[in-house]
């Protein structure tokens, strides 16, 4: 690990916060209001605080995982963009309190909207703040074993989804429960296959470092196929929910069109920092997708 050579500027902590990955705290919530647009339950207050908690717990998940990272050396030779600790720029003290204060803007959000809807979201919350940690984060982070996609789709596809409706309606109905669960689906699989897009763009240093990653134990050729069939996914699941509710849903479809390119260079065998635009174009991705299903199944309702 770099000691601290040089401050880090406010470009280098926006950097270090990963705005590529931001579209996957921002896509579920979409995804969970339109749902509760589409059932006539929508709080669309609720829904901004939905916005806050998600984004800063994705802050938060980056900067912890940048702090880990970075004082296991696993940063120490990357491929990708920069990281805080690793590069030297900044502290690990310095990045686990920018951590922590991410956790703590996501907690007091949660804490509003758990005072207005039900208690037990504060210990949701809770949960989510010690998965955000130990991705990375403690002795044997779940990061390190090849299980954090099944956490993002997890966390970042169907909680944040399913929760973000759960607010606003007040409780888990038939109607919007399974549709949220559809909804979460979609962007989580796209939420993973940005996870996979980096990883596989790491294998190599991952490998050197004993990081083993879901891509570093499916090998190159199968963590390519696995990332098409999340695209492949997040497609069939924007038909089932236009099936169910509306096909204006089907705006949801936008995603194909970022998707579609970085899929190619997957497959095409791009490799190292080919694969940073892969990451771009997934993230925007996601972030159509939940647009297009918020939009859809707003329009829908008028």
């Amino acid at each position: 690990m770099s000691t601290p050579a040089a401050r880090a500027t406010p470009a280098h902590w926006l950097a270090g916060a990963r705005p590529r990955t931001l579209p996957a705290a921002v896509a579920p919530v979409l995804a969970g209001t339109g749902v509760a647009a589409y059932a006539d339950v929508a709080v669309w207050w609720k829904a901004l605080l939905a916005g806050v908690v998600a984004l800063a717990l994705q802050v938060g998940v980056n900067y912890a995982n940048d702090y880990s990272d970075g004082i296991r050396g696993t940063d120490d030779d990357r491929v990708g963009p920069l990281r805080l600790v690793g590069s030297g720029l900044a502290s690990p003290r310095a990045v686990k309190l920018a951590a922590f204060a991410a956790f703590g803007v996501a907690g007091v959000a949660g804490l509003v909207l758990a005072a207005t809807t039900a208690w037990w979201l504060v210990a949701l919350g809770a949960v989510c703040v010690v998965a955000a940690w130990f991705y990375t984060g403690g002795s044997n982070p779940y990061g390190y074993l090849g299980l954090g996609e099944v956490m993002v789709f997890v966390f970042f596809g169907l909680v944040a989804t399913v929760g973000t409706t759960y607010v606003q309606a007040g409780a888990f109905t038939a109607d919007t429960l399974p549709l949220s669960l559809y909804a979460g689906a979609c962007v989580g699989a796209l939420a993973c296959a940005i996870l996979v897009a980096n990883n596989l763009r790491d294998v190599p240093t991952d490998t050197i470092a004993g990081k083993r990653t879901l891509a570093v134990r499916l090998g190159d050729r199968r963590t390519r196929g696995f990332y098409a069939a999340l695209v492949a996914l997040a497609v069939a699941l924007v038909v089932v929910l236009a099936a169910v509710t509306s096909w204006w849903a089907l705006l949801g479809l936008a995603l194909l069109a970022p998707a579609v390119p970085a899929t190619r260079l997957v497959l095409g065998g791009a490799a190292g920092p080919a694969l940073i635009p892969v990451l771009a174009r997934t993230g925007v991705s996601e972030l159509l997708a939940g647009v297009g299903l918020f939009v859809g199944l707003l329009v829908a309702t008028l």
